[in-house]
């Protein structure tokens, strides 16, 4: 088995300033995100994911502290799953107030830098698909439906998907895809 790699510093930026203004490392500006184009704007980057998972040096971090593409990738897979699980809530409850998730706790313990890239590229594709899809069908009237992470930050189905675009944006950013 593997040895595990070494520890990432945790992230423990509050990142919901990019809704606000423009990211100044990727160049996301949340001015000018049209949030009916979310589900086309995340079916876009799957390409752009499928091309970084297959570079032969897809599992080799650019620094010690730096994930991998394949750690992004994964990273990228899960946060599709966890944003669609989101907006289900955001859509079916009234407010609902979202589990916690440690993005970096689940790289160690899943093991992001040992997983498969091509099977993390079908994952993410499919995972694409699905919130895209759930964004596409979005009615008109629950843009604005609130709900809250555990840390107070407040969403709205609108402000989510501009959210999760800057994530996947910004990550296919941090793997120069």
């Amino acid at each position: 088995m593997s040895e595990t790699p070494a520890p990432i510093e945790p992230d423990d930026k509050d990142w919901t300033w990019v809704l606000r203004r423009p990211c100044p490392e990727c160049g996301f500006d949340p001015s000018g995100v049209d949030a009916s184009a979310v589900g086309a704007t995340v079916r876009a980057t799957v390409p752009r994911w499928a091309s970084a998972l297959a570079r032969p040096d897809v599992a080799q971090r650019p620094a010690p502290a730096v994930w991998s593409p394949l750690e992004y990738g994964a990273h990228v897979r899960d946060v599709f799953r966890l944003f669609d699980e989101r907006l289900r809530l955001m859509l079916d409850e009234e407010d609902p107030l979202f589990a916690n998730w440690d993005q970096d706790a689940t790289a160690v313990a899943d093991r992001y830098d040992l997983q498969d890239p091509a099977v993390v590229s079908d994952e993410l594709a499919s995972a694409a698909t699905t919130i895209a899809a759930d964004y596409d069908a979005v009615p008109d009237d629950a843009w604005e439906r609130p709900g809250r992470r555990s840390n107070g930050s407040v969403f709205t189905v609108r402000t989510l998907g501009v959210y999760l675009l800057h994530d996947v944006l910004h990550h296919l950013h941090d793997v120069g895809a």
